[in-house]
């Protein structure tokens, strides 16, 4: 019980350091360390877990971390209890790594931030961020998200569409986010 919850600590520590971004950059080192690495839930589980996190106020990778501490708990057998204490640790090692380094870098950053070292590095750091977005966004589009052609074409043309709705509605039209998703939760309630 230690042991695990030592390694949900160290865990997501880690993603919480390296996780430059914000949490959607955040989603394919969850998954890649969670589901493929420790096998502490199946894919099916993550991609709940990526919805709720969305769907429930605050940060995707606060949320998805609440969610994995506990779920990880409770699906290697410990009570209810020790999933809530999972949940506190993993959360707790999300958030300190950008604790700390907001401290810092507070401390540090207007006094250097003309300095050309600090512009490249920052310069560098937003390909990387989106190509960690974009890699949360192929991760995320897969069977389970849109259907199959071959299982289901109703639900995976209903998918497609949706995705179409929401993305020319965002970028051609300029609508607002909450009215795309209000909009195609309500129609995925009702066609699929």
């Amino acid at each position: 019980m230690l042991l695990l919850l030592l390694k949900l600590f160290w865990t997501f520590f880690l993603i919480g350091l390296f996780g430059f971004g914000g949490g959607y950059a955040m989603i394919s080192m969850i998954q890649a360390e969670i589901v493929n690495h420790h096998h502490w839930i199946s894919t099916g589980e993550f991609t709940d877990i990526v919805a709720i996190s969305q769907s429930t106020p605050g940060p995707i990778g606060i949320n998805s971390a609440t969610y994995v501490g506990y779920s990880s708990m409770v699906n290697a057998g410990y009570s209810h209890a020790w999933g809530v204490m999972g949940s506190l640790t993993a959360t707790f090692a999300v958030v300190l790594p950008s604790f700390v380094l907001m401290l810092l870098i507070s401390k540090f950053l207007l006094r250097y931030y003309n300095h050309p070292a600090v512009e490249h590095t920052f310069s560098g750091l937003r390909p990387a961020v989106v190509g960690l977005l974009a890699a949360a966004a192929l991760l995320l589009m897969n069977s389970e998200n849109f259907g199959s052609p071959d299982e289901s074409p109703w639900q995976f043309a209903i998918s497609i569409l949706l995705f179409a709705f929401a993305f020319i509605s965002q970028q051609v039209y300029k609508m607002n986010p909450i009215h795309i998703i209000l909009l195609c939760g309500l129609a995925g309630l009702i066609l699929l």
